[in-house]
């Protein structure tokens, strides 16, 4: 693998610092468990996959400027208690997702190979570029204990563009006064984040812990000068 020396290291933050999925995964069974007999009991790899596959569908309508945010949290509540025969008003889907995020919250954590790499990275100048909305994303950030470990945090709320949009790379550049190709961007998603802060003009780096890219993917990470790591402990030899 290449080694490429960026002055500037920009991270993801759900499922690239953030541990989200599992956070999710924790809160949603925990709600579940106060929903009656019948949800409760549901395959809980099924419903697992029904609420992941609810958050991709509307929280992307909530980026692309389609629906608020508090509206992509409704149809998420609604989407997932439809099928169970549940259907609620605007107040009680609110209500409900709001449940769910007491429980969603207490599962906060980071990922364990965070911080040798931020250690590792001592040298260089470090930001974040998240997609959502300014408080929440930094309670993440407190949460997990991070909060001081950042010179700038951007997030889509504020800037009025979402990843994979090159303006806000080049707007999180700007903040750093670097041109692009002196920072480098890591992140879970190929096309989101990786590639779409490559097509920026940054070193795009995709975060593939779970294996799962197929050939294709990598072909596509090649084409586009993406490395691929399964750990952000190869990433300090990655930037060496």
């Amino acid at each position: 693998m290449r080694t490429v020396r960026t002055p500037v290291v920009l991270f993801d933050l759900d499922d690239t610092l953030f541990a989200h999925r599992r956070s999710v995964e924790l809160g949603l069974h925990a709600h579940r468990a106060t929903l009656g007999a019948a949800i409760a009991a549901a395959e809980p790899d099924v419903e697992f996959t029904r609420w992941n596959n609810l958050e991709e569908r509307h929280y992307h309508r909530y980026l692309s400027g389609e629906i608020d945010f508090h509206e992509q949290r409704r149809a998420r509540a609604r989407g997932f208690l439809e099928p169970h025969g549940v259907m609620l008003d605007d107040e009680a889907a609110l209500a409900w997702f709001d449940a769910y995020l007491l429980q969603y919250e207490r599962s906060w954590s980071r990922h364990e190979d965070v911080d040798d790499c931020l250690a590792a990275l001592a040298d260089r100048r470090l930001g974040i570029i998240t997609n959502g909305e300014v408080p929440f994303q930094t309670a993440k950030l407190h949460a997990i204990g991070l909060e001081g470990a950042f010179e700038h945090f951007v997030a889509s709320g504020a800037v009025g563009v979402a990843k994979p949009d090159a303006r806000i790379f080049e707007h999180a550049c700007g903040l750093f006064e670097v041109a692009p190709a002196q920072a480098a961007y890591i992140g879970d998603r190929l096309h989101t984040d990786a590639i779409g802060a490559a097509r920026a003009g940054l070193l795009g780096v995709w975060l593939d812990r779970p294996g799962i890219a197929t050939a294709e993917q990598r072909a596509e990470a090649d084409a586009a000068g993406v490395p691929v790591i399964r750990s952000l402990e190869e990433l300090p030899a990655l930037l060496a």
